[in-house]
C-alpha cells in the first residue's frame, strides 16, 4: 500500500506535535508516561523554591513543583506539586520546604503520616519550613550578640564612672603605683638572676656544707648513744651510793666504821715501820754466816 503525500504530511505533523508535548512536559518536569497526583500547600514564604523544584519522600525523588501563585488575593503563596501514584500517604502529611545543602537550593519534602484517610489528588496538605543553617546560626548568635553588647555597655559605664571618680591627682598616683610596681618586678627579676648566679658559683661549697651537716647529724646520733650509756652509768653509781648510804656492803663499813679505820691506820703505820727497819737493818731479818757466827740479839733503835 502506497501512502499519499497528504497522509505522510499528517503523520509527520502529528509526530512533531507529540514530540513537542513530550519535550514541553519534560521541561516542566512532567513525565507524561508516569501517572501522578496533584497536591497543594500554602506558605508565607517560598524563597528558593521554583517550578521544577524536586519533591522527595525520605530523600527519594517522587515528583516536582508544578506552579506557584498567590493564594486567594493574599500575601500567602499556593504551591502546586505532583507526586507519583506509587507513593501513598494520609491527608495529615506535611509538605515541608528544606535546604538541600550548605550552598544548595531548596526542595520540598513530604513528611508522611500514615493515617486512616489517604490523600487524594487535589488535597491541600499542611505546610512547614525547616530552619536552614543560616537561620540556626542566627538564632544561636543573636543571644550571644546581645550579651556582648550588654557587656560592652557595662564596661563603658564602668569606665565612665572611674573617669568621673578619679581626678588628675588620683590618676597620677595610680600611674606612679603601676610604675613602682613595674620597677619592683624588675628588681625582683634582677635579684633572682643574681641569686641564681651565686648558687651556681658556690654550688660545690653548698654541697660540702650539706655533707658536713649530714656528718654532724650522724655524729649527733652517735652522741645520743654515748649519752644513753652515761645515763646507765649514772644509774649504776646512784645505786652504789644508795647501798653505801643504807649501810650495805664492806665499803660502807670501811667509810663509816671508826674502829676499822683506826685499825687500818695502825696496821699501815706498823707496816711502814717494818719496811723502814728492814731497809735500815736488814741483818736483823736475814742471817747468813759462812763460818757459823752466832746471831746478834735484836736491838731497838731507841736504845
Amino acid at each position: 500500500m502506497k501512502l499519499s503525500y497528504e497522509i505522510k504530511t499528517a503523520i509527520l505533523v502529528l509526530s512533531g506535535i507529540t514530540l513537542f508535548i513530550i519535550g514541553f512536559s519534560y521541561l516542566k518536569s512532567n513525565d507524561v508516561f508516569v501517572a501522578d497526583r496533584i497536591f497543594y500547600a500554602v506558605y508565607d514564604d517560598v524563597e528558593g523554591v521554583s517550578k521544577g523544584t524536586p519533591v522527595t519522600i525520605s530523600g527519594f525523588n517522587v515528583g516536582s513543583v508544578q506552579d506557584i501563585k498567590f493564594y486567594k488575593n493574599t500575601s500567602k503563596l499556593l504551591l502546586k506539586f505532583r507526586v507519583e501514584n506509587d507513593f501513598t500517604f494520609s491527608d495529615q502529611s506535611i509538605a515541608q520546604i528544606y535546604e538541600t545543602g550548605l550552598i544548595g537550593g531548596k526542595a520540598l519534602s513530604v513528611v508522611p503520616n500514615y493515617g486512616q484517610r489517604l490523600a487524594k489528588s487535589g488535597d491541600t496538605l499542611q505546610s512547614s519550613i525547616a530552619p536552614g543553617l543560616t537561620e540556626l546560626v542566627n538564632n544561636k548568635l543573636t543571644p550571644l550578640q546581645e550579651k556582648i553588647e550588654s557587656m560592652v555597655v557595662s564596661a563603658d559605664s564602668v569606665l565612665i564612672g572611674l573617669n568621673s571618680v578619679l581626678n588628675n591627682e588620683a590618676k597620677f598616683e595610680i600611674q606612679s603605683s603601676i610604675k613602682n610596681f613595674s620597677s619592683t618586678v624588675a628588681d625582683l627579676k634582677s635579684s633572682a638572676g643574681t641569686l641564681d648566679e651565686l648558687l651556681n658559683t658556690n654550688k660545690s661549697k653548698i654541697n660540702n656544707i650539706i655533707s658536713n651537716v649530714n656528718q654532724t647529724s650522724n655524729d649527733l646520733s652517735d652522741l645520743s648513744i654515748v649519752v644513753e650509756n652515761l645515763s646507765q652509768s649514772s644509774k649504776s653509781i646512784d645505786k652504789i651510793v644508795n647501798q653505801i648510804s643504807n649501810g650495805n656492803g664492806s665499803l660502807n663499813k670501811l667509810i663509816f666504821d671508826d674502829d676499822l679505820i683506826n685499825s687500818l691506820d695502825s696496821a699501815s703505820s706498823n707496816i711502814n715501820l717494818l719496811l723502814k727497819d728492814l731497809r735500815l737493818n736488814p741483818k736483823r731479818y736475814v742471817h747468813f754466816s759462812l763460818f757459823g757466827k752466832k746471831n746478834q740479839p735484836y736491838k731497838d733503835d731507841k736504845e
